[in-house]
C-alpha cells in the first residue's frame, strides 16, 4: 500500500495566458478594483516598450498609473524602500502591478510588504510575518525564468550583507498572472538563455525535495516537459512564438511547483556564488546543478528516472541521475555556460567559506539527501 502525502494546495490566483494577452491588463485591473497603480518595472523593459503597452491597456480603462523602474537584478532593500517612497509621493495608490523578470515582481511584493505594513523587509523574513492586508495585485513576467509570478515569496538582498532574504505571505501572492508569449519574445539570447536554466532547475529541484508531494510534482513534470523540449528551439529559432509560449508556461508551472514544495542544495549552493562573485544566478545555479543531482541520485534516482520519461528520454531507475545530469549539460552546451567554478574566476581557498554561508541558506534544508557544511564543501569542490 502506498504511503499517504499530506499537503495544502491553494491555487488562488487566476492565470491568463496567450499572444497579446497583456492586452488585458487595464481590463482586469478594473475588474479587482484598481484606480490608482504602481507599476514596478526597470530600465530594460521600458526601453523594450512593454511598459507603454501595459500603459496603454491602463489608459482604455481610464486607470492612473504611476512607474516605478529603478529595479535592478537581485533587489536588494534599498530598491524596496525607494519603491516604497515613490509610492507614498502618488498617494493613495490603490493596486500593484509588477512587469518584468524576477527582479521586478518580487520587487513589487517587497514594495507591498511596506506600503501596507510598514517596518523594513527583514521584518518579513520568512513566513507569514504581515499581519495587516496588502493591496491587490498583478505580476507579468517578461522573462520564463523565476516563476516569482507563481510564488507569495519576495526575494530581496540585504543592503549590506548581499543574503537573499525569503519573505513570504499568502497575501503577497499575486490575484493575477498574465502570460503572454510576445513579452518574452524580445529578450536578449543570454538574458533568456539563463532564465531558462533557472527554470529548469526549479522543475528538477521541486521535483525531488523533502515537500514534494502529488500536486508538486504534476506541476513539476510538466514544467521539465516543456521546458526541455522548447529550450533549444527558442535559441535557434527566437521567433518561434509557441517555444517562447511552452517557456513561458514551463517557468509558471516551475514557479507553482516550488510553492507548493520547495528547492534543495543546488539553489542553496548557488545563492553564495552571486553574493561573494557577482556571478548571475542562472549560471551560479547551472554550475552547482549537474553535482547535486549526482549526489542526490543516491536516493531519488528512480525520481530522476521518471522525470526523464515525462519528455521522452529513455533510462533505467539506476542510470536516471547520470542521464539527467547529461541532458542538463548538453542544453548548457547550448549556450557555452560554464561548467567549472574556476571558469568563473572563484579560488579554491574560498569553497570553505562558501560552503558555511550555504548551509545557512534555507532552501539546502529541503534536498532529498541531507546536506551539512561538509557535504556543501563536498559539492562545491566536485563543481571546482
Amino acid at each position: 500500500m502506498s504511503t499517504i502525502i499530506p499537503f495544502d494546495f491553494r491555487p488562488s490566483t487566476r492565470v491568463i495566458f496567450g499572444e497579446n494577452a497583456v492586452g488585458q491588463l487595464g481590463a482586469l485591473t478594473k475588474e479587482f478594483g484598481g484606480r490608482r497603480v504602481l507599476l514596478v518595472t526597470d530600465p530594460g523593459i521600458l526601453r523594450a516598450g512593454h511598459v507603454e503597452r501595459a500603459l496603454h491597456s491602463l489608459k482604455k480603462e481610464s486607470i492612473q498609473a504611476f512607474v516605478f523602474s529603478d529595479v535592478e537584478e537581485n533587489p536588494a532593500t534599498r530598491h524596496v524602500e525607494n519603491g516604497v517612497q515613490f509610492a507614498k509621493a502618488h498617494a493613495p495608490v490603490d493596486f500593484i502591478i509588477g512587469l518584468g523578470g524576477g527582479s521586478a515582481m518580487d520587487c513589487a511584493k517587497g514594495i507591498n510588504f511596506l506600503l501596507t505594513n510598514g517596518g523594513k523587509m527583514e521584518d518579513y523574513w520568512g513566513v507569514d510575518k504581515a499581519t495587516k492586508p496588502m493591496l491587490p495585485s498583478i505580476g507579468i513576467p517578461t522573462t520564463a525564468g523565476t516563476g516569482s509570478e507563481a510564488q507569495s515569496f519576495a526575494l530581496i538582498s540585504q543592503e549590506k550583507t548581499h543574503i537573499k532574504m525569503a519573505c513570504g505571505d499568502q497575501k503577497a501572492r499575486f490575484r493575477a498572472v498574465i502570460l503572454d508569449p510576445n513579452l518574452v519574445k524580445t529578450a536578449p539570447q543570454k538574458v533568456a538563455a539563463l532564465a531558462g536554466i533557472d527554470a529548469i532547475s526549479h522543475a528538477v529541484e521541486s521535483y525531488v525535495c523533502t515537500r514534494r508531494n502529488p500536486i508538486s510534482q504534476m506541476l513539476a513534470r510538466e514544467a521539465w516537459r516543456l521546458l526541455e523540449q522548447s529550450f533549444e528551439v527558442i535559441l535557434k529559432e527566437p521567433e518561434n512564438i509557441a517555444a517562447h509560449g511552452n517557456m513561458l508556461l514551463g517557468a509558471h508551472l516551475a514557479g507553482a511547483a516550488i510553492e507548493n514544495s520547495m528547492l534543495g542544495a543546488a539553489h542553496a549552493c548557488a545563492n553564495p556564488l552571486t553574493a561573494a562573485y557577482g556571478i548571475q544566478h542562472g549560471i551560479a545555479v547551472g554550475l552547482m546543478l549537474p553535482h547535486v543531482i549526482r549526489f542526490n541520485s543516491a536516493i531519488v534516482n528512480d525520481a530522476y528516472t521518471g522525470l526523464l520519461e515525462t519528455a521522452g528520454i529513455s533510462a533505467t531507475p539506476q542510470t536516471g541521475g547520470e542521464r539527467l545530469i547529461e541532458r542538463i549539460v548538453e542544453l548548457k552546451n547550448a549556450v557555452n555556460l560554464p561548467q567549472r567554478l574556476r571558469e568563473c574566476n572563484v579560488e579554491k581557498q574560498a569553497l570553505p567559506e562558501l560552503a558555511k554561508a550555504a548551509a545557512s541558506q534555507w532552501t539546502g534544508k529541503f534536498n532529498p539527501r541531507p546536506v551539512t557544511e561538509k557535504e556543501l564543501l563536498e559539492l562545491y569542490e566536485a563543481a571546482f
